[in-house]
């Protein structure tokens, strides 16, 4: 398995309005079609990013999704979270997936999607309406499950691709597209590749069906 290591510069203060890029008025509007496009019978597993640590990024070709550990070897684990009585790890964003198209869009360096800061970047259609929550995905040897719980951007999205592409994400559109990706509770164990299709499951089926 290959694998490589993204290390983010200096962003230690990525919160800070002085790391935000503030001066960026793209239309990014212009790409509009090309994110509502994206395909809706099967997508498809163009990125698997670990994150080991924080503001740390892993490239892999293959990764094991688990239903208690989430991705082996993010530090999903490790977060603690306000959602939860007892603070531990929050199911319901145990792997977070986005969209290529969003990140073609408003980044044209491949190399950085890695700091979008999610797991499984991918072609497929995102949107509230073709994936409402608890709908379930095939993804390769896996299947999750869409939480209810929203995907937003904030500050550290800011700093890294934009003011402007943060705007245009938590705008209505694109909420409604899901543009800052979706959260997934991992309900079947299995390795996923690059290149793996991604699929919608009828409502009350399993990938085993």
């Amino acid at each position: 398995m290959r694998s490589g290591r993204v290390r983010e510069p200096m962003l230690d203060m990525i919160g800070d309005t002085a790391h935000m890029r503030t001066d960026l008025d793209r239309d990014l509007d212009q790409h509009l079609p090309t994110v509502r496009s994206a395909p809706r019978d099967i997508g498809s597993l163009e990125l698997i990013v670990l994150r080991p640590a924080e503001d740390e990024r892993v490239l892999l070709e293959e990764a094991l999704l688990d239903p208690a550990r989430g991705l082996d070897g993010d530090d999903w684990i490790r977060r603690r979270s306000g959602s939860t009585p007892d603070r531990s790890p929050d199911p319901s964003s145990q792997l977070t997936v986005i969209s290529t198209r969003v990140l073609a869009a408003i980044e044209p360096d491949r190399s950085r999607w890695p700091l979008a800061g999610d797991q499984l970047y991918v072609d497929f259609d995102l949107s509230v309406e073709h994936l409402p929550a608890g709908t379930r995905l095939a993804i390769g040897e896996a299947e999750a499950e869409v939480s209810a719980k929203p995907h937003t951007g904030c500050s550290k999205f800011s700093a890294r691709f934009g003011s402007d592409a943060l705007r245009w994400i938590n705008g209505p559109i694109g909420r409604e597209l899901r543009m800052r990706g979706i959260n997934c509770r991992i309900v079947r164990g299995g390795t996923v590749r690059t290149g793996d299709a991604i699929r919608k499951l009828p409502a009350g089926s399993s990938s085993d069906n």
